[in-house]
């Protein structure tokens, strides 16, 4: 399974980074293989101010060895050695208008003494962090993601759609990262889904990623803006860094495993602003947004 869903990443990763460039039209991908002296690595591709993405990245990893003395503790084990493996993307787009997005999918496995599966599971997700608020962009995300999950179960969008909103949620600031979409973790064998299962329902929905994201991105990429609606998307952005380094569980484990800085801090954004006790005018498009932040919506 690891060395199947590995080589699904790889794939996945191309298709994506290949349909990105296309889009923006001027930018390409840098990629960087890296090393884990622990054991593993990757393949780290970041797209840098380019006519559409002022930043992001695509990477890929499979990482392995002794799990950390942290792991350890949150797994409540004393010996075990693990393999991670998974793609995660970020995108910052430059214009206001066209929303960041950001996506993960993932497979683990803890081994016992003599090498013997212990413990597997899948996980991931993808989600919508607009700056300016197109309903019918979060409409079409969340129809996207619902037709990947109906292949599989019926009640699996409305799960991981509430797991999504609960998960990317600032609890210091009592709001959501943004509008959310999907996200499931620890998706295990049972006698309704077994693990080639989950591989055919995390595989769908990474799949799916590009049709939910491009016709956003092309639809807003060329929209004016003004310098005050950049201000904004740069408070905004600040929100989404305090997420991802209080909150965000897949950072910290990077961070705990000696993972690789510079592939987990590409998901922060290169221009940001924290304006002391900042508030949006009322009746405006900034307030509309924090409107539904702070108060989840189904969508579909």
């Amino acid at each position: 399974m690891k060395d199947k869903f590995y080589a699904y990443i790889e794939q996945l990763q191309d298709t994506i980074t290949s349909k990105l460039e296309e889009v923006d039209g001027t930018a390409t991908f840098k990629e960087d293989i890296w090393v884990r002296p622990e054991g593993g690595g990757g393949r780290t591709r970041v797209i840098e101010n380019g006519a559409v993405f002022e930043k992001g990245g695509v990477n890929i990893s499979g990482v392995h060895g002794e799990l950390p003395d942290s792991m350890k503790a949150y797994f409540g084990v004393e010996d075990a050695n693990f393999f991670a493996c998974g793609l995660s993307l970020v995108l910052h787009p430059k214009n206001p208008m066209v929303p960041t997005v950001h996506a993960n999918w993932r497979y683990f496995e803890m081994y016992g003494k003599d090498g013997e599966i212990v413990d597997q599971w899948f996980g991931g997700g993808q989600d919508l962090t607009p700056y300016y608020l197109f309903d019918e962009d979060a409409v079409h995300f969340h129809e996207v993601c619902k037709t990947a999950c109906d292949k599989h179960n019926a009640i699996f969008y409305d799960t991981y759609k509430k797991r999504c909103d609960e998960y990317f949620w600032n609890t210091h600031r009592n709001e959501a990262r943004g509008l959310g979409g999907l996200f499931f973790d620890y998706c295990k064998a049972t006698p309704e889904m077994d693990m080639q299962d989950w591989y055919n329902f995390v595989t769908e929905v990474g799949n799916s990623f590009l049709d939910c994201y491009v016709p956003i991105v092309i639809k807003r990429k060329d929209l004016e803006y003004t310098k005050e609606q950049r201000d904004w998307q740069e408070i905004r952005r600040g929100r989404y860094v305090e997420f991802n380094l209080v909150h965000d569980k897949g950072t910290l484990f990077g961070l705990k495993t000696n993972g690789r800085i510079e592939s987990i801090l590409m998901s922060l954004p290169p221009h940001v602003q924290w304006v002391y006790d900042h508030h949006p005018e009322k009746g405006s498009e900034e307030e509309r947004l924090i409107d539904v932040l702070t108060k989840p919506k189904e969508w579909v």
